[in-house]
């Protein structure tokens, strides 16, 4: 393995239909390329985000027709790059499926795809903006975790409310990730609470570094997106952050702060059975 990397993530605002965000994407991977970058990372839903369910399962494709997936493997092949296409809204007609599944890619430098992560944790929620998501009516939820060898290291692949589960990201560390790649569309409100403390979480509670490209800005019909990309060191220490605009932020990477973060704090070791606790019965008031 190689002793250290350039990792940059890409931040932008996806529009509603596949051609503008295969143009904007590629503008920002040669920038990110010409920057230096090794691994290049993509958001969530990098293909579109549209707004209306109808239109979205129209405009959903198959993995081997989509055109982003195959516009961003050309720019593989292209830059030469490692590339982590955050996700994509992918079609499962042909499995029986009515929804679909929101897909995360891992491109080595030749063009091929050599794994695949499924989001498992699906966003429904209502908040006291007023919006609302239902992502279980849009997305059939992954049911398998998923690590992938990368040249310097292991990375474990996972995508936006996974976030909020440390326990898939213990499970990832133990089976040997180096790295966690978080690609996410988090909406504001939650991005300003939470955002940059979850990921400082589970980069100190894994002793990994975490790589979070985000998309950011207002999309059709008013959705709007917190952005701030961030690339997390194994000790909680942010390195990059992708603050409100559209562009790459990088840093190096060494991969030897995994370990040494790992012999400082062994938590990942540590595990022990416990008996799970019963809910305490209610007391009843005195007459």
């Amino acid at each position: 393995m190689k002793s250290s990397f350039t990792a940059a993530l890409v931040q932008f605002t996806a529009a509603r239909d596949y051609e503008p965000n295969i143009a904007t994407l590629g503008n920002l991977v040669r920038r990110a390329r010409e920057q230096g970058a090794d691994f290049i990372l993509t958001p969530e839903n990098s293909g579109l985000i549209e707004p209306d369910g109808r239109l979205r399962r129209e405009k959903a494709r198959e993995e081997e027709n989509h055109p982003v997936l195959f516009a961003v493997r050309e720019l593989a092949r292209e830059s030469g790059a490692w590339l982590l296409l955050g996700s994509l809204a992918v079609d499962l007609s042909r499995e029986g499926e009515k929804r679909q599944a929101n897909r995360s890619f891992l491109i080595d430098p030749a063009g091929a795809v050599l794994a695949r992560y499924d989001k498992i944790h699906m966003f429904d929620v209502d908040l006291e903006s007023g919006e609302s998501y239902r992502e279980s009516n849009a997305y059939r939820g992954g049911n398998r975790a998923v690590l992938a060898a990368l040249p310097w290291g292991v990375l474990g692949m996972t995508v936006c409310y996974d976030l909020r589960f440390p326990g898939l990201y213990r499970a990832l560390a133990q089976a040997g990730a180096d790295f966690l790649s978080i690609p996410s569309a988090f909406t504001v409100p939650t991005g300003k609470a939470h955002w940059e403390t979850l990921l400082r979480a589970r980069a100190i509670e894994t002793g990994a570094f975490v790589f979070a490209p985000a998309q950011w800005g207002e999309h059709a019909a008013g959705r709007r997106t917190y952005g701030h990309s961030l690339i997390v060191d194994p000790w909680g220490e942010v390195l990059a952050e992708g603050g409100e605009e559209v562009g790459v932020v990088s840093a190096r990477i060494d991969p030897g702060r995994v370990a040494e973060a790992r012999r400082m704090v062994p938590s990942l070791f540590h595990d022990r059975e416990f008996a799970m606790p019963r809910a305490p019965s209610r007391s009843v008031a005195a007459e």
